[in-house]
This record gives structure tokens, sequence and C-alpha cells, in this order.
């Protein structure tokens, strides 16, 4: 077990557990919420490699007064030489620096970050394409194999800061007041403090919801077009995203506003500050959201490949399909219940989205532990069957 620092937190990251993201060979970025790992997984996959942190305020205000002072840093370094750059959003504008090492020294760089929106902000590029783009997500479970439990997760999340915590409670508690304190107002990134504060346990009460961006604003106390930014923020700082509503040209409406889902189900719970056991009610929405953390991990991991991702509704009540995925003009649609036993009530928008042209496969996943087969060439997956094909690329 190894001790880290992170965000004025001791934590243990228990070493074991390997990490599904490939080692590149070329440089890249590597983007996360805090407490993903990001740090300890470069740490151990770039040994040799020379480390800057820019939490560290000696070295960030020497930076920030001298950018040059990169350069000469990295100086006696050999071409093909491993540079990590931990907290790169901090100091966005040692990317041109960045730039000129690749090119002229042919010095390879781990740039870690956990938002890229600075980045963007003072109209600095992802190095032209020079680097790819990774992500690194809370855990997902072929991560933690047998220690996985569905329980834990809905309750608690998966993000590894959390998982291997000694009180797992009071570490989410801190984790929303350092996020507002060291990712919110030291960057300086809203003007508002008080009122990003106010929208962030109402916004996490749409977890898994159709947003609702005016009944948002109201209930947090600002403008709708402050509400529309604050949700940027929470994408940006890869806390939270967006899922689109299929626009096809069927014969019902579809709805047009996106739901929002939160990429760790136990942030999202400490944000509304409600840690006790879940409710009947909330196990549903967070299980469906643990779905869609899988299916954007696993995208992004480069494990499964999809163009989009969406979720199908007729705007009608209760025909709606959670999950659609679309590669190329084929499509995937998938349901999520969060209870052992089927209910016929449940296939409502799997019949229904049979109307889509190119739709192959309509899955049901479920928390129990038998696969079944509908008579309508629906299949029923218990989560772990699931999971496991998502794994393996086969959904």
């Amino acid at each position: 077990m190894t001790h880290r620092h992170i965000c004025g937190i001791i934590v243990d990251m228990v070493s074991e557990y390997k990490r599904i993201i490939k080692k590149p060979l070329s440089s890249f970025f590597l983007f996360g919420m805090r407490g993903t790992g990001k740090s300890t997984w470069v740490a151990k996959t770039f040994r040799n490699a020379y480390r800057m942190n820019l939490l560290s305020e000696e070295l960030y205000q020497n930076l920030l007064v001298d950018p040059a002072l990169f350069a000469r840093l990295i100086a006696t370094l050999k071409p093909g030489s491993w540079v990590v750059v931990d907290e790169i959003q901090r100091l966005p504008q040692l990317l041109n620096e960045v730039h000129l090492a690749i090119e002229e020294k042919k010095l390879k760089f781990a740039l870690l970050g956990s938002s890229a929106r600075k980045i963007r902000r003072v109209g600095v590029n992802l190095l032209g394409g020079r680097a790819l783009k990774k992500h690194l997500h809370p855990f997902v479970p072929q991560e933690l194999g047998e220690d996985f439990s569905i329980s834990k997760v809905l309750r608690f999340g998966s993000l590894p800061l959390i998982w291997t915590a000694s009180s797992q409670i009071e570490q989410l508690q801190a984790y929303v007041q350092t996020y507002l304190k060291e990712e919110i107002q030291a960057e300086a990134i809203v003007r508002n403090l008080p009122g990003f504060a106010r929208f962030l346990p109402v916004a996490a009460l749409f977890h898994g919801q159709v947003l609702n961006t005016e009944g948002l604003a109201r209930d947090a106390g600002v403008a709708r077009t402050t509400v529309l930014g604050y949700l940027d923020i929470l994408e940006d700082t890869l806390l939270a995203f967006r899922l689109p509503a299929f626009e096809g040209k069927l014969r019902v409406k579809e709805k047009r506003h996106p739901k929002l889902y939160w990429l760790d189900n136990g942030i999202a719970r400490a944000s509304k500050k409600q840690l006790g056991e879940p409710s009947i009610e909330e196990k549903g929405t967070l299980f469906e959201g643990l779905v869609a953390q899988c299916l954007r991990a696993y995208h992004e991991l480069g494990v499964m490949d999809y163009d989009e991702l969406y979720y199908w509704s007729t705007g009608k009540e209760g025909i709606e399909v959670d999950f659609l995925i679309k590669r190329a003009n084929k499509y995937v649609a998938i349901e999520v219940k969060s209870w052992k036993k089927i209910s016929p009530r449940w296939f409502g928008g799997l019949k229904a989205i049979k109307e889509l042209k190119g739709v192959e496969r309509r899955l049901l996943v479920y928390t129990g532990d038998r696969r079944l087969k509908h008579e309508l060439d629906i299949e029923i997956l218990p989560f772990s069957e699931f999971e496991a094909q998502l794994a393996a690329g086969k959904i």
C-alpha cells in the first residue's frame, strides 16, 4: 500500500488494482477528475521520468514568473526521455514550452490534469494534435475484480481516493469541500462561489434525470444562463456529462433536453449531502449512473468503440430507453433496472424502439443473476454479464 497526498488529504492507495489504461508510446494528456489515481498510475508506469508537480506552490510561482525556467529544468534530458507535468491546467501557457521540447529536443510528455477548461480559456490548444488525449475514470468493475461490490459502488462510488479510504463518508464530504476550494475558488473559475455552492447539490438531484435548467436555476437562486455555465464547469472538471436525446425521424416526437449523469455516484451523493443507505427509488438512479459510467469509461479507455451515445424517448411517459449506442447507422438499445426480478412493465421502451431502423440488439440489464431471453428477441442480462461484455468490447 502506498501513501499519497491529494488536495491536503493523506490517503492510502491500494497498489494491486491494475488499471485498464494502456501505456502510450508518445506524448499524451491524461485527464480525470481529482482522485482518479492519475499521479499514481503515471508514477508506476513511468518510473524513470522527470517529474514536475504544479501543486508545489514554490515551483508554480517560479514558473509563473519565469516560464523559460521550464526549458532550463529539462535542458539536460536526453532525446526520448519522459517528462511528467502534474496539474498542467494550473499553468496552461507551459504548453508552448512543451511544444518546443517535443519538436526540438524530441522529449516525451505525460501531462496530467483535472480540467481542460483553463487551457481553452487562454486560447492554448492541446498541442495541435502532437499529444494523445487519454482519460482515467473511477474504478470500473473489471479493475476491482473480486473486490467489486455493487452495493458499495451505488452508495460510495468507486473513485480510488474514496474506495481505499478508512472512512468513506468523511472522505466524500472532504472531497466536495476541497473541490469547491481548490478547483473552483483557487482557480477563479466562477465569480459567484456561493451561487455555485448552491447549484452543486441541486445539480446532484438531477443525476440520471432530464435536465430542467429553469427549475435548476430557480432552486439554486441563480440565472438560467449562469446555470448553463455551471453545467459546463461540471463537464470541464470531469464530474459529470450531459447525455443528449436521440433526434431520429420517428413518427413520434423525441424529447430534446439532455440528461445529466455524474461520473461517480459517491461524488453525486456527497454533493447533495445524502450518504446514508440509498432508498429503493434512489438505487434505480444510481444503478443507471453506474451503467452510464461504464459506457463512458470503457469507450474513453479504448475498450469499446461507438460513434455516439444517447438516450431515446417518445415523449410518452414510460416509453423510453436509457441508452442508445450508435455505430454508423447501427444501434444497440439498453434499458437498465435495479431489481432482481423481471417485470413485464419494463419492456415498453425496448418494444417501441424496434421501429428505429438499424437497431441490432435490445438489452435489458438488471441486478438478477440469470441470463434470460424475452419472446421479442430482447436479451435480459445480469449486470455482471453485461459489464463483462462491455469490457471485452462485445456490446
